[in-house]
């Protein structure tokens, strides 16, 4: 079976695959998202705002859960095919096509979350504060944002690689995220993801390479610090146990951070 590579494609550009990849998580991040906004939220949370909702997975589950939803994109293709998985489900969301570090919404929302690193697109520690900032007028006082990303401890190894296989009726697809090159210094990584797709049609690989921004558990505390409009209730990490909060110190690797909106 011959394979077609794609190389320099963007991986949000196929969002079909993107949702393949981590839709096995969407449940427990809905679940989460449903206990969170009951521990830490003040009032009833009936409108929910997700920026960088991507694909829509968890846009979807929540609004079939009876939420208000806002989802917010930079790419006209996921917002596309959220908007189609939203009308199959005979479901409706707000869909804004829109950057996470500068937008505004007409009305504020409840409660809000970015689970799924999306956060570290913003390469500046100005990008970061904006979106903070604009967050903070995007949800009430009182409501929360639940924010979560991957940090790096500072005994940490640089080079990581991880994988994993899904299979969704006939098609399967193998999933290698690989950081390339990392500095400490300047914060920024590259982050290689590359995806092997067999199916009905035949088999091909989608290859894409993108810098993110690094965080230890101190340069969240300065950047958190930066924004007083939220406060910090407490720390998660990506088992999404409502349960089981984790303590923020140097060990942590994969966070979501409970803001509270003062």
């Amino acid at each position: 079976m011959s394979t077609a590579t794609l190389t320099g494609a963007s991986w949000y550009d196929f969002p079909q695959y993107y949702d393949l990849a981590f839709r096995d998580q969407t449940a427990s991040e809905t679940r989460f998202v449903e206990a969170a906004c009951r521990r830490f939220a003040a009032g009833k949370v009936e409108r929910l705002f997700e920026p960088a909702c991507g694909s829509g997975r968890s846009l979807a589950a929540l609004a079939a859960r009876g939420y208000q939803m806002i989802g917010l994109d930079l790419n006209p293709a996921a917002l596309g095919y959220a908007g189609k998985r939203l009308r199959r489900r005979g479901l409706a969301a707000e869909l804004i096509l829109g950057d996470m570090a500068d937008f505004s919404l007409p009305r504020p929302a409840d409660s809000a979350y970015c689970l799924l690193n999306s956060f570290r697109h913003l390469l500046s520690e100005e990008a970061a504060r904006r979106h903070l900032c604009a967050m903070a007028r995007a949800v009430r006082p009182g409501g929360i944002y639940l924010l979560g990303f991957h940090l790096l401890p500072p005994d940490a190894s640089l080079e990581s690689t991880e994988r994993w296989t899904v299979v969704r009726g006939r098609t399967r697809m193998t999933v290698t995220l690989r950081v390339t090159e990392a500095d400490r210094r300047t914060r920024i990584e590259r982050l290689r993801m590359t995806s092997t797709i067999e199916g009905p049609r035949g088999r091909m690989r989608l290859r894409d390479e993108f810098p993110l921004r690094m965080y230890n558990a101190r340069q969240v505390r300065q950047l958190f610090a930066a924004v007083p409009e939220w406060r910090l209730c407490e720390v998660y990490d990506f088992w999404c146990d409502i349960d089981d909060p984790r303590p923020f110190d140097n060990e942590l690797a994969d966070a979501i951070f409970v803001l509270r909106r003062r």
